[in-house]
């Protein structure tokens, strides 16, 4: 068994719940918390958790999760709790786990990559079992355990300035190929425009804009290279708006036009 998802899903509680694991985890444990909040106890120790929260728990440890009434912003008590979960195990499984320290809880930017691959595990797990199907999950397994390990890494230490700096981050990988204004990325982390561009700078060492042209080219050269698209469309498709400011950040950056690149003349 390299790598088998038992159970796997999306649940959302409005009323009282509890789950516990006292004699410890049978199996690898992925909870992220997408909505409202909960309580998780953890070998002993209790956690709050809000939108964002990653747990990622190993076999063996102890665990409680508790969703009660919380206060929201408007001083009101409600009980809200959205997360997904994974349940899983495996030789690969336990290779993975012990190829470097997984953070138990950390708060991620869960971005709509991400998201999207739960839910195809999800949706590959409900369909009926067969070779190709157990296949595909074993694989997206795999794709998840990986994305979720950046994720957390990406995000250490969870909270404050480094955390909205990953959004931003995130949000101009999602659409640096398409409409991209800086304005949209400073609200996305709830910044003024000047905030966001000094907290971006000051975290990667380059402006917001910077970083957009080098996922816009990193693009260009993957469909100049794999696809029969045009230099016209290509230019087009990545955010670059015309063939002209395409020709010229491109020519700028490899020293060579797009052109001579895609014929041959690539230099090394």
């Amino acid at each position: 068994m390299e790598a088998e998802v038992f159970t796997c899903g999306y649940s959302y509680h409005a009323q009282r719940f509890h789950t516990h694991y006292k004699t410890g985890l049978p199996l690898y444990l992925f909870r992220l918390q997408t909505e409202g909040a909960s309580e998780a106890v953890i070998d002993g120790k209790t956690h709050r958790l809000g939108q964002g929260d990653l747990l990622l728990l190993n076999p063996g440890i102890t665990y409680e999760l508790f969703v009660d009434e919380y206060e929201t912003t408007s001083k009101s008590r409600s009980i809200s709790s959205g997360d997904y979960y994974l349940i899983c195990g495996g030789h690969w499984m336990d290779q993975w786990w012990k190829r470097g320290d997984k953070p138990t809880l950390s708060r991620i930017d869960p971005g709509e990559q991400l998201l999207a691959l739960w839910r195809h595990l999800i949706i590959e797990k409900q369909r009926p079992a067969d070779k190709q199907t157990g296949e595909l999950i074993g694989c997206l397994l795999q794709a998840l355990c990986l994305s979720l390990e950046r994720a957390a890494t990406e995000s250490a230490p969870s909270y404050g300035r480094s955390f909205t700096a990953l959004r931003m981050k995130r949000f101009v990988e999602e659409h640096a190929t398409s409409t991209f204004k800086v304005e949209d990325a400073a609200r996305q982390a709830g910044l003024s425009v000047s905030r966001a561009v000094h907290l971006f700078k000051e975290c990667y060492g380059k402006t917001m804009l910077e970083y957009a042209l080098e996922i816009r080219l990193a693009a260009a050269l993957e469909r100049m290279k794999y696809t029969a698209m045009t230099l016209e469309q290509i230019a087009e498709s990545c955010g670059f708006g015309g063939y002209s400011y395409f020709h010229r950040v491109f020519k700028d950056k490899f020293g060579i036009s797009p052109g001579a690149y895609r014929s041959g003349e690539r230099r090394e």
